[in-house]
């Protein structure tokens, strides 16, 4: 038996030995050994390879799949002044002051059954479906069985991703958390000297490059030459809880969030101690003038980092980017845009709360292929004289939306669970009276 314990001691002293040398260490200070670039080399060309035996195996097959990966509804783009205008093209216009016939019930009668059959939000929030198949179980096309070839390729990866891939991913995710809860109470102690600020960001910048490489992410960084500076506020849409990790690889930024219990709260109380991060007592967060009012303490001081926010308010399955929250528009200061965009190749970065908790959600990370995305930095945007907060919100998330190629969606991402609003109701009917009366006055009796 003491031979057991000596041969695991062994083994676990190897393991850990080789982690820490060919791959924590070099994560700490920015560089690779080639081991990832190497990997992802040989899962592009296995998942290339992967697509070219489906399409010869069946290509009837692949072709269902990729119609099944469009959207059924072919919605128009026109408002609803446009479309209605066409349906009365043929009827002459009436001399008795009303504006209204029965041809505009074909109007609301094919919106209401394209909403039925597939509406613009609820997609939103399942995983976005994939053209071809990714070696991965979890998608949502059913993928039966094509070559002998396909599936030992498919058992070897199974093997790969959950005895060699996830055991790593875990360890350097344990260490990561570890050294963060470790590296940012001791520099907490410091006193708040130019030295105490650099590192508190170097150990908040290593340890999320740590947990970036537990995760096999692969980060492409654009125009670098806009990132978000000191006393500002960085917005970015939001897919994952990792997009934290995915930004913090490249700046250090000051979060901003409601206190947590548990893990969480280990992780919060140590990072404050290091780092001004904006943290709320749940009673502090419904009193939005104090929320407010601390955001822009932070922001009016040039020495803190930038704020980081996610306006949408929750996950987003990596294909749209719906309504932005006018109260980070309202602080003042300098805007600045970041887009990100996950490639579903690799991995399905999207969590859905409400079907996932968050451990389920981080191993099926760490048992995913790996984390590609693309992160755009946009130029700093300012609130143009006359615009309201809610106008600014919606041009810099329609920047956002075009720069990452995703689709721009006006809808409240709060809609995930709760129903719309009776406010956008009366609002389209508004809409629509204004059309027959022609009167906003008459409409608001």
């Amino acid at each position: 038996m003491e031979d057991f314990w000596l041969v695991a001691f062994w083994v676990v002293k190897v393991w850990l030995c080789l982690v820490l040398a060919l791959i924590m260490v070099p994560a700490m200070f920015g560089f690779s050994l080639g081991i990832s670039e190497t990997y992802m080399d040989i899962l592009i060309q296995t998942l290339e390879w992967a697509t070219l035996r489906l399409q010869k195996e069946n290509r009837e097959q692949q072709t269902i799949q990729a119609s099944l990966s469009s959207s059924l509804i072919q919605r128009h783009n026109g408002s609803m002044e446009k479309e209605l205008g066409e349906l009365r093209l043929s009827r002459p216009k009436s001399t008795l002051g009303g504006d209204f016939t029965l041809s505009d019930c074909f109007y609301f009668g094919r919106r209401g059954i394209e909403s039925i059959v597939e509406d613009e939000v609820t997609q939103r929030f399942t995983s976005e479906e994939l053209v071809s198949w990714n070696l991965l179980t979890r998608t949502n096309i059913d993928f039966h069985y094509i070559s002998l070839k396909l599936t030992v390729v498919w058992g070897l990866g199974v093997f790969i991703r959950y005895c060699i891939l996830a055991p790593l991913r875990i360890t350097l995710a344990t260490i990561g958390l570890t050294w963060l809860v470790i590296g940012t109470s001791t520099v907490g102690l410091m006193p708040n000297w130019r030295l105490k600020f650099f590192l508190s960001e170097w150990a908040h910048i290593m340890c999320y490059r740590i947990c970036a490489r537990g995760l096999s992410a692969t980060i492409h960084y654009h125009n670098k030459e806009n990132r978000p500076k000191k006393g500002g506020i960085c917005v970015a849409n939001h897919t994952s809880p990792i997009d934290i990790v995915i930004l913090c690889n490249d700046g250090c930024y000051a979060m901003v969030g409601q206190v947590h219990g548990g893990l969480i709260g280990v992780l919060q109380r140590a990072m404050v101690r290091s780092c001004p991060h904006i943290w709320f007592e749940r009673a502090e967060m419904k009193d939005r003038h104090l929320v407010s009012k601390r955001l822009k303490d932070h922001v009016n001081d040039k020495t803190k980092l930038p704020i980081l926010i996610f306006p949408e308010g929750t996950c987003v399955n990596n294909t749209s980017v719906m309504m932005f929250k006018k109260g980070s528009f309202e602080i003042g200061g300098t805007i600045y845009p970041v887009a990100i965009k996950y490639d579903p190749q690799f991995g399905d970065a999207f969590w859905n709360s409400s079907k996932y908790n968050m451990i389920s959600y981080l191993l099926r990370m760490m048992t995913s292929w790996a984390i590609v995305c693309n992160v755009w930095y946009l130029p700093a945007m300012h609130q143009q004289e006359g615009e309201d907060a809610v106008q600014f919100a919606n041009r810099v998330k329609s920047a956002i939306a075009h720069k990452g190629g995703l689709v721009d969606l006006s809808w409240d991402g709060g809609l995930k669970r709760a129903k719309v609003k009776d406010t956008f109701k009366e609002e389209q009917q508004k809409q629509y009276c204004n059309m027959v009366l022609g009167s906003e006055d008459s409409c608001s009796d």
